[in-house]
């Protein structure tokens, strides 16, 4: 006991941390698939592969990430409850993109101080995501270490693993010149371009709703949740759509995320009038004095994830999608670029 309060004393609580396991047990249990043979206190989650039998050639795939500065928004406006599905979401479009379904996911909150309601309200926000995706949210980790993130803050980070068959892997080598490209909208800013955009935006009111943002604040425009398209996605593997590579438009934007699924010999038009952008990424602009070359270099300007297929299964496409989408441009020839007209 006495080591326990001289370790509080330093700054970290372990009391306080059991807390915060307590709390989130129910909501990680909610994401529990029958492969999951462990439960929530295990040194390490298990997860059953019989399932994988039944493929001819499955091929896991694995992807982490975090939701930046994002969270410094949720710290801003105190509000908890979206940044977990940001980084379920964004990790199930990662592993997406080539073709994989998620099987589990693991997270990492962190702060100098642990507040067992906001990481129970993150934890909870990630449950909702992953039963949405069919994920079992297997473990996760809540550091508390003080001296490393500032008071107030957490860090939100997760790992996904996902399996493909390997005939079914999507990995671009089939992009052809004269393929459409279909834009599938984005929710806001998603979880990239923070920094630069609290930086445009640091004199305004979040809070009350702003001219131009639809009666919404600014705070909870920022705060809205990444999109996941796995749902947009299987519909379109449902109707015989096929795609021929996907571009999940992360950091990086139109600029640097398309290129990653291209092979030699092609490069991508897109012509920004053929879709409409979200008031937020103007103002940004505006406001931070942002060149158009790097406003689709750091965010995604309003499409969160580019699929591409051959041009005749273009209109298709548009039907089958369950939200708007839009054709927004094509595969030409050339080098592994993507021009923005």
């Amino acid at each position: 006991m006495t080591q326990s309060s001289q370790y509080a004393a330093a700054g970290v609580d372990i009391d306080t941390k059991m807390h915060t396991i307590n709390l989130i047990k129910e909501a990680v249990r909610s994401t529990y698939r029958p492969e999951v043979l462990s439960d929530t206190g295990s040194f390490g989650g298990l997860f059953s592969a019989a399932g994988i039998k039944g493929m001819n050639d499955p091929v896991l795939v694995a992807s982490t990430d975090g939701v930046g500065t994002k969270t410094k928004v949720a710290t801003k406006m105190d509000r908890w409850d979206t940044i977990g599905q940001d980084i379920v979401n964004h990790c199930v479009n990662d592993i997406l993109v080539q073709g994989a379904r998620p099987l589990f996911f693991l997270d990492y909150v962190a702060s100098s101080q642990i507040i067992p309601e906001q990481v129970a309200k993150v934890v909870e926000g990630m449950a909702v995501a992953c039963r949405v995706a069919r994920c079992a949210l297997l473990g996760g980790e809540t550091p508390e270490m003080p001296g490393v993130y500032l008071p107030g803050e957490i860090d939100v980070v997760g790992t996904i693993v996902g399996v493909v068959e390997r005939g079914k892997l999507i990995t671009g080598s089939r992009i052809r010149p004269g393929d459409a490209i279909i834009g599938l909208v984005s929710s806001g800013l998603h979880t990239n371009g923070y920094s630069l955009a609290r930086h445009a935006l640091a004199d305004l009111d979040w809070t009350s709703p702003y001219p131009g943002l639809g009666g919404e604040s600014i705070g909870e425009v920022l705060l809205k949740a990444h999109l996941s398209y796995l749902g947009a996605i299987e519909k379109l593997w449902a109707a015989d759509i096929d795609i021929h590579g996907m571009a999940h438009l992360t950091g990086g934007g139109f600029i640097d995320n398309p290129p990653r699924v291209f092979p030699e010999g092609v490069g991508a038009i897109i012509n920004r009038r053929t879709w409409p952008v979200p008031p937020i990424f103007d103002l940004i602009q505006e406001l931070g004095k942002v060149s158009n070359e790097e406003m689709f270099r750091v965010f995604n300007m309003g499409l969160g994830m580019l699929v591409i297929v051959p041009a005749e299964q273009a209109s298709l496409v548009l039907t089958t999608l369950p939200f708007a989408s839009y054709r927004v441009g094509e595969i030409v020839a050339g080098k592994k670029e993507v021009a923005i007209k």
